[in-house]
């Protein structure tokens, strides 16, 4: 096998792992694979492959599960998440890489273990309140960390553990989050540019993905599947400030 064709597959490991991480979890795809395409394509390129690949997945995996999105809570979300995506972009225009990747990295790890200090994840049991207040600062979280730093899973995370959301709405409703607040981060930064083959790689990788992270879903049971939303969510977190505490 040629060396030429290294890239393509370590692209393509990373997307269909990515695909499985956010098909069975709820989120994830953006988290697992982003690093290793930046690796491979470069800190620019490799951020918006992970964008624009993002919003296919939450698309194909949106179609598998939409019976379960709840529409009156994902609506509330996407308006102030969709209003904070240009300021996001703006800001993070202004603002040294480094120093912003810190601050949202920080705040995302602080907000979650500030609520599992509180005790409230659990599985089972009446789903917390969903105070407007709170859904509306949860969006414009999730909305402002995607186009700063594409995090914008482990805002919502926070989010479906103070509220103790279950587990089969919250992974069906963060898709249509994430393929709408996306899709308008791609609108703003553009699409990539590379080759059709890589394209067609990744598509292909994508789709596989999707295929074994459904048959793993049928298996994986509520608890487990939260506890790695929320272990993604951390490890997210914690890569984005170190990655800023060692420059960008």
């Amino acid at each position: 096998m040629s060396g030429a064709w290294l890239p393509t597959l370590g692209l393509a490991a990373a997307v269909a792992a990515g695909a499985v991480t956010q098909r069975v979890t709820g989120l994830g795809f953006s988290l697992v694979a982003a690093p290793f395409l930046v690796l491979l394509t470069g800190p620019v390129t490799g951020v918006l492959v992970a964008n624009a690949l993002g919003v296919a997945v939450a698309l194909l995996v949106l179609g598998q599960v939409y019976r379960d999105v709840d529409l009156r809570r994902g609506v509330l979300l996407l308006v102030p998440a969709l209003a904070a995506v240009v300021p996001g972009a703006l800001l993070a225009r202004a603002v040294p890489v480094a120093v912003l990747q810190v601050l949202v990295g920080g705040t995302v790890v602080l907000s979650l273990l500030a609520v599992l200090a509180l005790g409230r994840w659990g599985v089972g049991g009446p789903p917390g309140p969903a105070h407007p207040g709170t859904t509306l600062v949860a969006g414009a979280a999730t909305g402002f960390l995607t186009a700063t730093a594409g995090v914008g899973g482990p805002a919502l995370t926070a989010y479906a553990v103070a509220t103790r959301w279950a587990q089969s709405a919250f992974a069906a409703t963060a898709q249509l989050c994430f393929a709408a607040v996306g899709a308008t981060a791609v609108a703003v930064r553009g699409m990539p540019v590379l080759p059709g083959t890589t394209w067609a790689s990744a598509a292909a990788a994508l789709a596989a993905g999707v295929v074994g992270g459904t048959a793993l879903a049928t298996r994986v049971p509520p608890a487990v599947a939260r506890t790695g939303a929320l272990t993604i969510a951390l490890a997210g977190g914690l890569a984005t400030v170190v990655d800023g505490l060692l420059g960008g």
